[in-house]
């Protein structure tokens, strides 16, 4: 369904392409003039917890990344930012604008990480943007499928394809096979942080690819910093003196929250009185310390890169007329609630960081306190280029916040873990007998969650299992349950219904089926 345009957040844009849009001949303009509309860089990184960036409060008082926090100088730093639950469905997500069971055909098959999709059902918003004058480019991880469209949705790409070649989708960091414009892939040597760096700069400054005739949009995934997390040489000893101090809650039994959590505990106390990762043979391995020091040590590439190419936007001559985007697909945990993992509905296994940053048009130094999530942001490039949404979509443009960060917002944010399945595989939710399918990704089973306001909602979709509900302003690390509480169970009936709501809004059909929840409240 195509939704009428949205107005233009652009007080100066040019008489020109007010014309053109007042004539209503936008989608017969694509030699209209690149500087005629905004181009659109996103920055994507991955498993990137918004405490590892030194401009969220959170971080640790050791880390420093000084390009991140010069960008959040210049924009708008969101403080909860919900893009997605793990790889594969965050992307796809950013690629739709859609929720995992709107995303018709999507499956994975094969060998990990091996996935499909047909692409007659499962349309990507790029090729739209291409329609209508702007040249698509994507460089890094690609994983949504074996097919990257490239010719249907890019017009330039480069791209680590980890889907076609599963035997090298552990290589994160090095000697990685690069598919080029939908050409043979070539193994490529180097660091790939640095690499995913250089190849967004050729883009950028015209060097090779980009038509300087035509606005851009450029994908930007870095495949940092997943695991292994391995830090770039230059930093191997960068932050000697790091210390951790251990979540409240790292080993648990934790009575609070549904049993799955003591099934995927990460962490065993060591012979040193600190949590260790808990090995397979049942010994401790790497202290909590080093991974979480390890963990940042890789995010200083990411740092650096994206300084970098901010510089190339700025030599270019491009900067101005940039909005620029910055964001992880989730978050992960060190140790919080027994994790060293993504995919749990809470905030430190998948609350990203997110600065959006156009000075010449946006509020610099600002701070949003209003949850978002990665539905929202396709509605908002749209809205920045000044084109009609293709069909509905799941989220809301961002456009008034980044006007007003601290103005009111009615739209709470919806996030969902359905596994590996998409589409109509998520009209009904799997029974506990489905293991295979209701844990798929970590043991982490389906859930839904609804964060408006300060309180969080977590419903985790197993007959009988607890609700969960945090204040999050009084309980920032989702340690005390309210919804075993009886003095809250308006405010439960309440996220519950809003919950429902949201999924009946966004076309869920699991949403008539629920199963039922468990009645603990005290």
């Amino acid at each position: 369904m195509k939704t009428s345009a949205f107005p233009l957040p652009f007080p100066t844009l040019s008489i020109r392409l007010k014309l053109i849009l007042a004539a209503g001949l936008f989608l017969s303009a694509p030699s209209a003039r690149a500087a005629d509309r905004p181009n659109i860089l996103f920055i994507y990184t991955d498993d990137h917890s918004y405490r590892t960036v030194s401009c969220y409060p959170e971080a640790h008082k050791w880390v420093s990344t000084p390009n991140i926090d010069a960008l959040a100088e210049q924009g708008v730093r969101f403080e909860y930012a919900y893009i997605g639950t793990w790889c594969m469905p965050s992307r796809a997500t950013l690629l739709t604008g859609l929720h995992s069971y709107g995303v018709q055909s999507m499956r994975m098959e094969g060998k990990y990480p091996g996935s499909e999709y047909d692409a007659e059902q499962c349309h990507f918003w790029p090729s739209v943007f291409r329609k209508n004058g702007y040249q698509t480019a994507h460089i890094g991880k690609w994983h949504t499928g074996t097919d990257t469209g490239y010719g249907r949705d890019w017009d330039y790409q480069i791209v680590w394809n980890r889907p076609r070649f599963p035997e090298n989708s552990g290589n994160y960091y090095s000697d990685q096979l690069i598919e080029k414009n939908g050409g043979e892939a070539k193994m490529v040597k180097g660091y790939s942080t640095d690499k995913y760096t250089d190849w967004a700069l050729d883009y950028i400054s015209g060097r090779e690819g980009r038509d300087p005739e035509k606005p851009w949009y450029l994908w930007l995934c870095y495949g940092g910093v997943h695991g292994p997390y391995t830090p770039a040489d230059r930093h191997m000893e960068s932050y000697p003196d790091a210390s951790v101090t251990p979540p409240a809650d790292v080993y648990g039994p934790r009575p609070e929250k549904p049993a799955y959590l003591d099934r995927t505990q990460a962490w065993v106390k060591g012979a040193d009185g600190q949590p260790h990762v808990k090995a397979k043979n049942g010994k401790e391995g790497q202290s909590l310390t080093s991974a979480v020091q390890q963990y940042n040590q890789a995010v200083l590439a990411l740092d650096e890169g994206i300084g970098r190419v901010i510089q190339g936007l700025k030599d270019s001559g491009q900067y101005e007329n940039t909005l620029i985007v910055f964001t992880s697909d989730q978050g992960f945990a060190w140790g919080q609630h027994g994790f060293r993992s993504k995919l749990a509905p809470y905030d430190a296994t998948i609350r990203s960081p997110m600065i959006v940053s156009m000075p010449a048009q946006l509020p610099s130094g600002k701070v949003c306190p209003h949850p978002v999530g990665g539905p929202d942001l396709i509605p908002t490039f749209f809205h920045f280029a000044g084109i009609d949404l293709p069909w509905e979509m799941h989220g809301h443009d961002l456009t008034p916040l980044l006007e007003n960060p601290e103005g009111d917002w009615d739209h709470g944010v919806m996030t969902i873990l359905t596994g590996a399945s998409y589409g109509a595989d998520c009209d009904r939710v799997p029974s506990p007998k489905e293991k295979e399918v209701l844990y798929r990704g970590g043991g982490v089973p389906w859930w839904v969650s609804f964060r408006e306001g300060r309180y969080k909602y977590v419903r985790t979709l197993i007959e009988g299992e607890m609700e969960e509900l945090y204040d999050m302003e009084t309980d920032p690390e989702e340690l005390e349950n309210l919804a075993l509480e009886s003095g809250h169970q308006k405010t439960l009936e309440k996220f519950r219904q809003s919950t429902i709501d949201e999924l009946h809004r966004t076309g869920a059909k699991m949403a008539d089926h629920l199963p039922a929840v468990g009645t603990q409240a005290q």
